[in-house]
């Protein structure tokens, strides 16, 4: 147990003035540094979920559980411990002996009379980008169909696309998170709502590169015709791909198990153990979701825990299905691993998870379930955001060892070469909004920030991966100081930055738009706001305008012009590849003139989020002059 003085240093370092000892803030500045106080309901509401105590002034949470340390820090035990390093080999310290300062960076622990703490040494810094630019496509795989995809964009379509790209100087490709859903119709479309952020979503599979897909070719081809017929509509249906790769894996797994002679049953066997208990459970989480077709929080409470009584019973009792995720798991790993070949693949981590899927089942005691993470009114979203994910409770989350976060981490590391952290300032501090409470409502509460990118700088090292913070919003100015310090590159997106292109940094992923925003046609043309306008949504359409004639100015475009969105979406790549940035991303929504964004903020059944497929085929799209045009540009 630290003395209190040093664990109101760690507290402070953690959260700012303008927070409790417990992270819960008082409230903060907007972007033109107005204060917004946090409703004192709220923070009462917040505290309580934590475990604070009701007196707001008083002590902070304890700093028990881990302890995390950059390599090479000195620190001294206060009573005799046992340390076991992550190799298994073991010292004994007495009372005030110091750790050995050539402790190799990893996860250990210490065992004393107390309890274990998880020893984590961290190294400085993540991986470097390195000196040479690159550029890639910033692709939604669901959306990028080719003639025989089913019904969505797979790993196949790709590889396809980023074979076609090196040809262009492209060194990287950013997909869309990969994350798992739920094996249940309807099938969540927004991949930033996924059921586990530890696993993949087997509808990227494509199934004719499959183990027995060879000799199951007379049952399975029926169902890909079937499948491909959906590409005939933009309108993405999940519940209809779900539905027919489901049944072609489930005859290709009847198949595989029925072979056990088969060499790539060494490969699972291998990703099992490797994977360990976190498959297990997901795996078995998805058996009894399967069955019971409802969220965990209604299980019996047999069933509401991974540790129990009933878990290890319905898992010894389904073991057919609980080993069948596991294989499908271990399909998409495969199939991952050579899904950018020749580029740099950069996987995307989303903010959060369905309380009601499988991480927050499998660590649901390192979550606050009772409340959901969003974001404050800003310029444009006037309304505010409620995600509907719930946090990590940064205190339990640190007292279990932080292992619900190191496993999140490290799958979203697995095959990548790069990493793009989604709302990287959750690292410092989440928005949460009590359960019925609007976005209006929400409070800001802090986190052990040093603690999480030092884990974070852990994996990126093991993994030869580089680390890119999305942090677009309102930023606190120590967090860009500190993303800076760990070597996590910066975000600098064209319609967020009123200089040229020329002057942004050097250390840093550049691109025009994201999916949260209007495409460039959609600017270009005006048709997003008005599509907002029409939905209510009370977009901010001055200044909507103003990002629209400062774009045509830097494209060297007539902003009064009745054209086409092609010189505009051309112009204004041109202005971007004058960036420096280490890294610049190209959607493919802008170079084919897409008018639609990928997703409305503030809208579920209103606008069809997450669903809408690119309006040409994989094939097309590859020798269509707009997106050869667009990578020449990159190219630079």
């Amino acid at each position: 147990m630290p003395r209190l003085g040093a664990l109101r240093q760690f507290l402070r370092k953690t959260a700012p003035m303008n927070a409790d000892t417990w992270g819960v803030a008082y409230g903060f500045s907007d972007g033109a540094g107005v204060w917004h106080p946090a409703p004192g309901e709220t923070r009462a509401a917040i505290r309580r979920s934590l475990g604070a105590p009701e007196n707001p002034d008083g002590e902070g949470p304890q700093q028990r559980g881990s302890l995390v340390l950059t390599e090479g820090t000195e620190h001294a035990v206060e009573t005799a411990t046992t340390l076991v390093t992550e190799d298994n080999r073991q010292f004994d310290l007495g009372p005030g002996a110091r750790l050995p300062r050539e402790l190799p960076v990893g996860y250990h622990s210490l065992r004393s009379e107390a309890g274990t703490t998880h020893l984590i040494i961290a190294p400085t810094t993540c991986v470097s980008v390195g000196e040479q630019r690159t550029w890639g496509w910033a692709v939604q795989l669901y959306a990028m169909r080719s003639q025989a995809s089913w019904g969505i964009g797979e790993f196949r379509d790709l590889a396809t696309l980023t074979d076609w790209s090196k040809f262009y100087g492209a060194g990287m490709v950013l997909v869309n998170p990969l994350h798992a859903a739920a094996p249940l119709i309807p099938q969540e479309p927004s991949p930033y709502f996924p059921t586990s952020r530890c696993y993949r979503n087997p509808l990227y599979l494509t199934v004719e590169t499959l183990p027995g897909y060879a000799s199951m070719r007379s049952l399975i081809d029926p169902i890909a015709e079937r499948a491909r017929s959906l590409n005939a509509t933009r309108r993405i249906d999940r519940d209809a791909v779900f539905a027919l790769k489901n049944e072609a894996l489930h005859l290709l797994w009847d198949q595989w198990r029925s072979s056990p002679t088969s060499k790539s049953h060494g490969r699972f066997d291998a990703y099992v153990q490797s994977e360990g208990e976190a498959l297990t459970n997901f795996a078995t989480f998805s058996a009894i979701v399967e069955e019971r077709r409802e969220p965990w929080i209604r299980w019996p409470a047999e069933l509401r825990r991974p540790d129990a009584s009933g878990v290890s019973q319905f898992r010894d009792t389904h073991q057919t299905s609980v080993r069948f995720h596991c294989w499908v798991q271990w399909l998409i790993d495969e199939q991952l691993a050579a899904a950018a070949p020749g580029v740099d693949l950069m996987t995307d981590l989303a903010i959060g998870v369905d309380r009601g899927g499988s991480d927050a089942w499998c660590w649901q005691d390192s979550f606050a379930l009772d409340m959901s993470v969003g974001a404050p009114p800003d310029t444009f979203n006037t309304q505010g955001q409620n995600w509907g994910l719930p946090p990590f409770d940064p205190w339990r989350l640190r007292e279990n060892g932080y292992e619900a976060f190191i496993r999140t981490v490290r799958s979203a590391f697995r095959h990548a070469k790069g990493l793009r952290i989604d709302h990287v300032m959750g690292l410092f501090r989440l928005y949460w909004v009590p359960e019925g409470a609007t976005p209006t409502d929400g409070c800001y509460v802090y986190t052990p920030f040093q603690d999480l990118l030092g884990i974070i700088a852990i994996e990126s090292q093991r993994s030869g991966a580089y680390v890119v913070g999305e942090d677009l919003g309102t930023v606190e100015n120590y967090v860009r100081e500190e993303l800076s310090k760990s070597k996590i590159l910066s975000y600098k997106l064209r319609q967020f930055e009123a200089g040229p292109s020329s002057e942004f940094p050097v250390s840093a992923l550049a691109a025009v738009t994201t999916h949260d925003l209007p495409t460039t046609p959609g600017l270009w043309t005006r048709s997003d706001v008005a599509t907002q306008t029409a939905m209510g949504l009370a977009p901010n359409a001055p200044a909507t305008e103003q990002i629209r004639a400062e774009f045509a100015l830097r494209a060297s475009v007539d902003p009064s012009s009745t054209a086409d969105a092609t010189a505009f979406v051309l112009g204004t790549y041109r202005d971007l590849a004058d960036s420096p940035c280490a890294v610049l991303t190209a959607t493919l929504d802008d170079a084919l003139g897409v008018e639609e964004r990928p997703n409305m903020p503030g809208t579920i059944d209103e606008w069809p989020n997450w669903r809408i497929a690119l309006p040409v085929s994989l094939e097309d799209l590859l020798v269509d002059q707009r997106v050869r045009d667009v990578a020449t540009i990159m190219q630079r």
